[in-house]
């Protein structure tokens, strides 16, 4: 154990109380050697000195450094005091007292949710007087910003009885309406808090803090105590500085004070300055800038007085930015250990830094970390590390919206509002905790079983029952999913209940929604509660529940139809962190938890203006004019705290700054900051092109996606067995064998089927399966003799079709006219028509047998209609909806559906159709368009089409039973199928070209 060396105390003693920690030293670690030197090494001196800093992860920084210094060796620390608890938005600071919590005479702080919801409460009720509509999800929405507005006021500790003043005659009206709105506050609130014996929680750090003060001015402690790392940006946070520098053992250690700044830059430092806020501590203070001594020990080497006077020059105020022409002084060693990336995007910035982060770890000891405010690129950068089995720790956390649990329970809100619709039931029933009392792997089977069965295609009816009802409907359908959907329904049933009534307590429904959640969470091993509410993601959500449910009792009853907005408002900004798993040498950091660490290797993501600094946020309470009446801060005092926040962090020993060129596609533009950096190392008369890391890190992260070799992909070349080849097809399938023969391999030797769309669309196929459906009615019905009234009974047929259809009623308008058009056009098209038919059939079935070399094919067909005409002839008849083949193609064997139809017919294949030649063939195209309808023959000369179309198929045939013989994708690149469905399995873009397939491939 060494002597102590007692200089802070008597310091202290002699009236220097300030010191500061240049950005170039790890001040935790600094901070640490200081005072285990002041202490002598005795752990019971040591334990004996307060320490306050600014936050939890500073506390557990500092203590960590002791442990460092101590070597593993068991120590008793000084007593940690944290000023700030980190929200995800704004620093709120914790209440502390000489025993660790509030002194009793101050009133507890109001619970956020319970804040929320009273908030809510009061909007609503103000919008329902004034006549307005406000929805619970956007009540509760504008109640957080509420009290965030409320926090602001109450740090900077004003009142609101000057806000009636705030507005005069030469500003809009609209600020007088927010003016009105903001009565909830000056009004209501104080009372509601006054009944309820709480306060805010900005109100209630106020009063601990002058509390605390108050009792060390009354009786000032004996230990030592150091406030470590605060600017005091917050008034309350400032004052009691105030008094721990009047105290006798009292000392404050700032952050980055810059000594060594010239009287002219001091004097004009703005709002947007890092070293602002501090000046405004020392004058707040009383102290002069001289009174500020460097922390005992620190004597930076040569390489560290030119980071720092770099960092100086970078944050030199604009008023005084032409010194930079005089510039010098600076040399390389400024900018040694200083690397910047410019990645194209966002996604290549991320990974470049998951490569320098893996790459840290290597070295024994080494630590990193990530800093940045961007959260969509710290969720990047953590996926990217996932690669190597990293889990790296977030500051920030996981949003409870995003955890498993949080998301479960979103879903299965959303299935009971909106009644079991196919896409929300599939969610909710597809996450991995849904269950329902089976073994997962059952569970999710039943769910697959459903899906196909009645969800893809068009919407069921409602609710379970119409799910039940659609797979009664159809033989086809797993009798089991009937008892399955049973059970769910009735385990749904109390929920459903409620999301059916018109007003419900929104604790009634959180309790009913829970338990229905906990039920489908089940498995046949383990409950509910024990699946969803596990592990450090599933507590939070489960504290998040309870505490909703002790404030839920706060807000009037609410529509079930607005619950799940509410909840997800109500989620919205609540974080989890996880206590456990994460890598101890990695992490990602806000800006000011950064500010007081030094790891080995610190990296600053997402440098483009609008990130880093943010934008200044437009207030939705107060012009700026009127905040300055006011006396809240500007928004560009938060500019200073992130210049501070960059220059603490460019001290690191090793620095990678970031930014990506383009977001989002639209161009960015650098930080300020790195812009500054470029001119100060351009004013020094160095190279700004010589810091390291441009060309490194980026294709060191490009190498791990690109293959060793890329290889044009070939066209699919299947060669399957003839005796798996098709021995029977319909002539629908045909043109599909002809323009594209992958598309016949795919159906007939793979047995693969396109998947209707989940919740699909009553699409223009649907519109012709109706079409055809109601004139095959009408045909079956009329025969021979036409009513008096064929079109009336046309559009009677139609209704009552497409009400059994379920058309949507957005569809069903733009259809209905379109059929009054064919209506109209298919009762004189069939008048003039009867006159020459002897006997109509409609929707026969037939086939036809040929001979190939590997045995008998079989030709199959379903026909729209074979009229036997009065000259002994039939002809074939087939209806369109959508576009009409053209006689080419048809009679060159491209569409040949009619000629083999007509083929079938002449050899009697039709059932119930004889034997006689054919004579026409032709297509109506029932569009709705123009006159409604259209009548267009076929082929001018149908026997010979038919012969023709007939040598076609019979070579396919030939050529396909020829082993050798590919089902090649897109044989002919200018008679492409416009309907193709395997495109994608052939991979067609990854080997077609411009050249080959006509379109670009």
């Amino acid at each position: 154990m060494t002597e102590p060396v007692n200089w802070l105390s008597d310091a202290a003693r002699a009236g220097r109380r300030l010191w500061t920690i240049p950005p170039v030293t790890s001040f935790v670690d600094a901070l640490a050697d200081g005072l285990l030197a002041e202490t002598g090494h005795d752990p019971l001196r040591l334990a004996g000195v307060t320490v306050l800093v600014p936050t939890r992860r500073a506390g557990r920084a500092l203590r960590d450094a002791f442990l460092r210094r101590s070597d593993g060796r068991p120590l008793l620390l000084p007593r940690l005091m944290p000023l700030q608890d980190i929200d995800e938005d704004e620093a709120l600071l914790s209440g502390f007292g000489g025993d660790g919590g509030a002194p009793l005479d101050i009133a507890p702080a109001i619970a956020p949710l319970t804040r929320t919801l009273l908030l809510t409460r009061l909007i609503l009720a103000q919008a329902k007087a004034s006549g307005e509509h406000q929805s619970p999800q956007q009540a509760a929405k504008l109640a957080q910003e509420l009290a965030r507005f409320l926090d602001q006021v109450q740090t900077e500790r004003l009142t609101f009885d000057s806000l009636h003043k705030l507005v005069p005659e030469s500003l809009a009206k609209h600020w007088q309406v927010t003016l009105n709105f903001l009565q909830i506050v000056t009004e209501n609130w104080p009372n509601i808090l006054s009944e309820m014996g709480a306060c805010d929680p900005a109100d209630h750090r106020n009063q601990v803090f002058a509390a605390q003060a108050a009792a060390w001015q009354a009786a000032p402690p004996k230990g030592l105590i150091v406030a470590a790392g605060s600017t005091g940006s917050v008034p309350a946070n400032r004052d009691l500085l105030a008094v721990i520098a009047g105290l006798p053992n009292g000392c404050i250690v700032l952050p980055g004070l810059d000594l060594a700044l010239d009287e002219d830059s001091w004097n004009a430092l703005g709002e947007t300055h890092p070293q602002h806020v501090l000046k405004s501590l020392l004058t707040h203070l009383e102290a002069a800038r001289d009174e500020v001594t460097v922390w005992p020990g620190e004597n930076p080497e040569k390489t560290g007085e030119q980071r720092q006077r770099l960092i100086s020059e970078i944050m030199r105020p604009a008023d005084t930015s032409e010194q930079w022409r005089t510039l010098g002084g600076l040399t390389r060693a400024a900018t040694e250990g200083l690397q910047r990336i410019e990645a194209p995007t966002p996604r290549e910035e991320a990974a470049a830094i998951a490569v320098a982060l893996r790459a840290a770890i290597d070295v024994d000891g080494q630590t990193a970390a990530l800093v940045t405010p961007d959260r969509a690129l710290a969720r990047r950068v953590a996926a990217e590390l996932e690669r190597w089995d990293l889990d790296i720790d977030d500051s920030a956390g996981k949003p409870l919206a995003a955890t498993p649990a949080g998301v479960f329970l979103r879903l299965t809100a959303d299935m009971a509002l909106y009644d079991c619709a196919p896409i929300p039931l599939l969610s909710a029933l597809k996450h991995p905790m849904a269950a329902g009392g089976l073994e997962p792997g059952v569970f999710r089977n039943r769910v697959r079983q459903l899906e196909l069965a009645v969800l893809r295609g068009p919407r069921p009816a409602e609710g379970v029952e119409g799910l039940r009802a659609a797979i009664a409907a159809d033989d086809t359908h797993p009798k089991e999913l009937d008892g399955w959907l049973a059970h769910l329904e009735k385990d749904m049933a109390p929920f459903a209940a409620l999301m059916a009534e018109a007003a419900v307590p929104l604790r009634d429904l959180l309790t009913a929604h829970v338990q229905w959640a906990e039920t489908l969470a089940a498995s046949d091993e383990l409950a509910g509660p024990l699946r969803l509410w596990a592990q450090d993601e599933g507590e939070a959500v489960a504290r998040f529940v309870a505490e909703l449910d002790d404030a839920a009792t706060h807000l009037e009853p609410i529509s079930p139809l607005a619950y799940p907005g509410l909840l997800d408002a109500l989620m919205a900004g609540q974080v989890v962190r996880p206590r456990f798993g994460t890598h101890p040498r990695l992490s990602i950091l806000g800006p000011l938890e950064a500010r007081l660490l030094h790891p080995d290797i610190l990296i600053l993501g997402g440098l483009n203006e609008g990130t880093w600094p943010a934008d200044a946020d437009t207030d939705a309470w107060m012009s700026r004019p009127m905040r300055k009446a006011f006396g809240l801060p500007q928004p560009e005092r938060k500019i200073g705290q992130s210049a501070h926040d960059i220059a603490q962090a460019l001290g690191a020993p090793e620095v990678i700054m970031t930014r990506a060129l383009k977001v989002d596609g639209t161009p960015t533009v650098a930080s300020r900051w790195w812009r500054r950096l470029d001119q100060v190392v351009e004013a020094a008369g160095l190279n700004a092109n010589d810091i390291p890391g441009r060309y490194t890190w980026l294709p060191w992260a490009a190498s791990l996606t690109r293959p060793e070799k890329i290889a044009p992909c070939a066209a699919p070349d299947p060669k399957p067995p003839v005796k798996d080849r098709p021995r029977a097809m319909n002539v629908t399938d045909v043109e599909k064998w002809m323009r594209d023969p992958y598309e016949i391999y795919a159906k007939y030797v793979l047995k693969l089927r396109a998947l209707n769309p989940i919740d699909a669309d009553a699409s223009l196929a649907d519109y012709g399966i109706i079409v055809h459906d109601i004139l095959q009615e009408f045909i079956a019905a009329y025969p021979k003799d036409m009513p008096a009234d064929a079109e009336q009974v046309l559009l009677d047929m139609a209704e009552t079709r497409f009400r059994r259809a379920d058309v949507p009623p957005g569809v069903m308008a733009f259809w209905e006219p379109r059929f009054e058009r064919i209506a109209a056009w298919v009762a004189e098209a069939e008048q003039d028509r009867r006159t020459r038919v002897q006997k109509p059939h409609t929707e026969v079935k037939g086939q036809t047998t040929l001979q190939g070399p590997a045995g008998d094919f079989i030709l199959k067909a379903r026909a729209d209609r074979i009229d036997e005409l009065n000259d002994g002839t039939l002809a074939i008849l087939d209806y369109k909806t959508g576009t009409l083949p053209s006689k080419k193609d048809v009679q060159a064997g491209y569409s040949p559906q009619l000629p083999l139809e007509a083929m079938i017919a002449g050899s009697g294949g039709f059932k119930n159709v004889p034997a006689k030649p054919v004579s026409e063939l032709t297509y109506w195209k029932l569009s709705g368009r123009g006159n409604g309808g259209e009548s267009r023959d076929a082929a001018d000369a149908v026997e010979t089409a038919c012969a023709e179309v007939i040598e076609g198929v019979q070579g396919l045939i030939d050529t396909f039973d020829n082993p050798d013989t590919a089902y090649t994708a897109r044989p002919n690149p200018n008679k492409l199928l416009p309907y193709g469905e395997t495109e994608h399995l052939a991979r067609v873009k990854e080997w077609a070209t411009a050249d080959s397939d006509g379109d670009g491939g």
